[in-house]
């Protein structure tokens, strides 16, 4: 009876499943997956087979169902589904789904072919019904758990680009705000420094308005074209916005002296937001009453845009996760946690790295490294 021979076999049958796994070259199974997939399948169909012969087919302790040339059992539809999920889960192809139930077909006739051991015609209908089955629910299963992945995926996707385009929209405005309370004041020229910040944040909230447009045309956004710059002028310019931003947070804001000739060929705005979102990044985080610095340190081939703060340091192992989108590292949640992230990807389209060195007791250094344009 076939199913004694399953039963007698089981251990052999599963271990040339595994074998036949392994020469394929797919991912290595987990243990738990292997004891839910095939083990478990194996041992249902041997259930049923037995209530099969005394004519009530059962699985386990589960409530008795017959097998029809439509239906079986569905605590092995149930098991079947659940294997399918946790082959998704393990990286698995969808193919590799119909193999694994294959594995098992072929491991069964190969070893009743060299045991000499016969099925009745019966036998072999409840043993494919079992197969066919199993391989649907797997697939369907695995089918809509990847559809449900791929959507929760695309909705992240979207949650962030909408995230850093209010990120960027919100800083160019609070600049401008910033600004324009300055000049209500009286205290400074309508056509001084004040004015052109506010100037260049109101065309920054255009620029960002234009880039999000053509997103929404276009599948991948067109890049800006790259210019070269000197960096004297350009953190001459970040200096006006930044010292707004740093009388507001009640800190100090110093730069050191920048060399002229300095020249570097990049995205002027994606470099400026970077360099922006780093300096509130730093006056957000820093001790109250202490310094900000902005620095540029060049050598023969590279620049280094250092941004030092007096945060009084990071939490061991937290260098890199401050650059993941939506982590914020202390009680303050006005912000999404997208800055640094906004960040680094500006300064990797400007073809440059954005990194972070730790001081513990003291603060950060957050380091952007741009090739320098030699003359």
């Amino acid at each position: 009876m076939l199913h004694e021979f399953l039963e007698t076999h089981r251990t052999e049958l599963i271990e040339r499943c595994r074998e036949r796994v392994a020469r394929r070259g797919t991912p290595a199974p987990a243990t738990p997956v292997m004891e839910f997939g095939v083990p478990m399948f194996l041992g249902q169909v041997i259930d049923i087979l037995r209530g099969d012969r005394s004519g009530a087919i059962g699985v386990g302790n589960a409530q008795r169902e017959v097998v029809t040339r439509d239906h079986v059992p569905s605590a092995l539809a149930s098991t079947a589904a659940r294997h399918g999920h946790e082959l998704l889960r393990d990286g698995f192809s969808i193919d590799q789904v119909v193999y694994e139930y294959g594995d098992l077909c072929q491991s069964i006739t190969e070893l009743a072919t060299e045991k000499h051991a016969s099925m009745t015609s019966r036998e072999f209908h409840v043993l494919s019904r079992c197969l066919d089955d199993a391989i649907a629910d797997a697939v369907t299963e695995f089918g809509w758990q990847r559809d449900q992945l791929i959507a929760q995926q695309s909705t992240r996707a979207m949650c962030e680009r909408l995230g850093f385009l209010a990120h960027e929209l919100r800083n160019s405005l609070d600049t401008a705000i910033l600004s324009f309370a300055v000049i209500k004041t009286g205290k400074v020229a309508v056509v001084g420094s004040t004015s052109a910040v506010l100037d260049r944040s109101l065309l920054s909230l255009r620029d960002l308005i234009d880039r999000a447009l053509v997103e929404v045309r276009q599948a991948v956004g067109v890049p800006e074209p790259l210019e070269h710059f000197e960096l004297l002028a350009f953190i001459a310019e970040v200096q006006v916005s930044a010292s707004l931003e740093a009388s507001s947070r009640g800190c100090e804001f110093a730069i050191d002296p920048v060399a002229p000739g300095i020249t570097v060929c990049a995205d002027r705005a994606l470099l400026y937001s970077a360099v922006s979102n780093l300096l509130q990044n730093a006056f957000k985080f820093t001790r109250p009453m202490s310094r900000v610095t902005l620095g540029v340190v060049a050598s023969a081939g590279r620049v280094l845009i250092e941004v030092r703060d007096q945060c009084g340091g990071l939490a061991p192992g937290k260098a890199e996760a401050i650059f993941v989108s939506f982590q914020q590292r202390d009680a303050d949640r006005s912000g999404l946690g997208l800055g640094l992230s906004i960040a680094r990807q500006a300064v990797e389209a400007c073809s440059g790295k954005l990194g972070v060195r730790n001081v513990p007791g003291v603060g950060c250094v957050f380091t952007i490294d741009l090739p320098r344009v030699c003359a």
